[in-house]
């Protein structure tokens, strides 16, 4: 039987740095700020590869993740488990004109992937907009 692969993407221009968007993408106790999503993070240890934790989600899933790729002040891929389901989120900043560019890139896999990733990605505008208005402000 095939894997299910659901994918997406999106990316938003702001006037923030790419520090200030990092700040908040390390700082996972500021994540329900800006995700709407996110009731509470737990980590174990920095914010590094390799770190694990539990992201506990509005509606009471909790879900394990593992940060598998950190790369500071641009890029980090956290990757969620829930049950047969494998769920990559890569977040990646970089510096565009002025300001800068955040890009979201969401890949779910695993059975019913196809009708669990619209779920999953659904707050991901909100989300985004929210984050580049926190780091916009700082």
């Amino acid at each position: 039987m095939p894997v299910m692969t659901f994918e997406y993407e999106r990316t938003v221009p702001t006037t923030a740095s790419t520090e200030d968007v990092w700040a908040l993408w390390s700082d996972i106790g500021s994540w329900h700020a800006w995700d709407p999503a996110v009731e509470r993070v737990a980590l174990e240890g920095h914010f590094a590869e390799g770190a694990a934790g539990v992201l506990s989600l509005v509606g009471g899933v909790e879900a394990p993740f593992v940060l598998e790729i950190v790369e500071p002040g641009t890029r980090f891929l956290d990757r969620l488990t829930i049950g047969d389901l494998v769920i990559r989120i890569d977040h990646q900043v970089s510096v565009v004109g002025d300001g800068s560019e955040v890009l979201v890139r969401t890949t779910v896999e695993g059975p019913g992937a196809d009708d669990i990733g619209p779920m999953v990605t659904g707050d991901t505008p909100k989300a985004l907009e929210a984050l580049v208005g926190l780091a916009e402000g700082r």
